[in-house]
């Protein structure tokens, strides 16, 4: 049946303003940017600070930007694992949140910054890679190799802890013939330090290993102990606090010469917000944690500072000598520990 009828005039006007909305709206759809962010771990903010950092820095770059940048989250290496990452970050406009395990085939140079014991807290931490020299020099031959940007260093979880579940670590000595799972081969270089045998595991794997035997211990921040229910395979835990936490925020170059400077400087500011947010979060939760984790069973040892000498004399000579042994330059390791003594 053919239904005809006029439009009034205040009809016709509202149907004109609807459409010019409509028209409106999609060209702002068309003229929004969708950038990719992969990284490590489970999409739980309150479990996982570098789901934390992504998801902060999602909502920022959106608001900054007024939605003409849309950040699509990618966790639990859903786009590949570490080395798989870096190369499609490397390859194609993108952002991918890397640890050692991903920088390092690219930049071993990294190894520097994770000297053992090369920072007191986290306040020495963060002014190494704000203000040093190590970490400018780093950026700019980082993007000389890569073709890609190192726009920051994200806070994981704090200071590593050991644990294993054969017996308490309070000496280097405890290390004896115990198996570690190693995140990339600088652990493997510091287990073998302290008289124990390292194994490279990726994350995705590292609870059934332990739960399994293949590795008796693992290093790790309290935060991904809990992220990977390890207190569920593992007894003891001891706070050494040998290395800071760390993972690093990578930008496809050809994405950030793409951006309007207007939208590129939004996403450094949102860069800068969002690790800020993460400074925060990690540094309270510290100690909220480590109870979680002693709640659930785990025994918790704390060493003496006398303990925490011996960790160091064995460890950090050791791993310096290893850096060596991978062709690093003495300067890298010169500038990390130049910066770590006058910061």
């Amino acid at each position: 049946m053919d239904v005809s009828f006029t439009l009034s005039p205040l009809r016709k006007a509202m149907v004109t303003l609807l459409g010019a909305g409509s028209l409106m709206m999609a060209s702002a759809a068309q003229a929004a940017t969708t950038i990719d962010l992969s990284y490590n771990g489970a999409p739980d903010a309150e479990k996982n600070a570098v789901h934390l950092f992504a998801s902060n820095l999602k909502r920022l770059v959106e608001e900054k930007t007024d939605g003409e940048l849309e950040l699509t989250l990618y966790p639990n290496s859903m786009l590949g694992e570490e080395v798989q990452r870096m190369e499609q970050v490397m390859a194609a406009p993108g952002l991918n949140i890397a640890s050692f395990a991903g920088i390092s085939p690219v930049f071993p140079e990294i190894y520097a910054s994770s000297i053992p014991f090369l920072f007191r807290d986290f306040d020495h931490a963060r002014r190494f890679f704000d203000e040093g020299e190590y970490w400018k020099a780093s950026q700019q031959e980082f993007t000389a190799r890569t073709g890609t940007h190192l726009l920051a260093v994200v806070e994981e979880g704090g200071f590593l802890a050991f644990t294993n579940n054969k017996r308490p670590i309070k000496s280097p000595d405890d290390f004896n013939g115990l198996r570690f799972r190693a995140m990339d081969k600088s652990q493997v270089a510091l287990y073998d330090a302290f008289g124990a045998s390292g194994t490279p595991i990726p994350w995705t794997e590292v609870y059934m290993a332990l739960k399994t035997g293949v590795a008796d211990g693992q290093m790790n921040p309290p935060m991904y102990i809990i992220l990977g229910s390890l207190h569920e395979v593992q007894q003891h835990l001891t706070l050494a606090n040998i290395q800071y936490s760390d993972q690093f925020l990578v930008a496809n170059g050809e994405l950030l010469e793409s951006l309007p400077e207007a939208q590129r400087q939004a996403l450094e500011e949102a860069v800068a917000e969002a690790n800020q947010l993460n400074r925060e979060s990690v540094e309270s939760k510290v100690e909220e944690r480590v109870k979680f984790l002693a709640d659930k069973g785990m025994e918790v040892y704390r060493p003496t500072a006398a303990e925490l000498t011996q960790f160091q004399e064995k460890a950090k000579p050791s791993y310096i000598s290893w850096l060596k042994e991978q062709n690093i330059e003495q300067k890298w390791v010169d500038l990390a520990l130049e910066d770590a003594g006058k910061l």
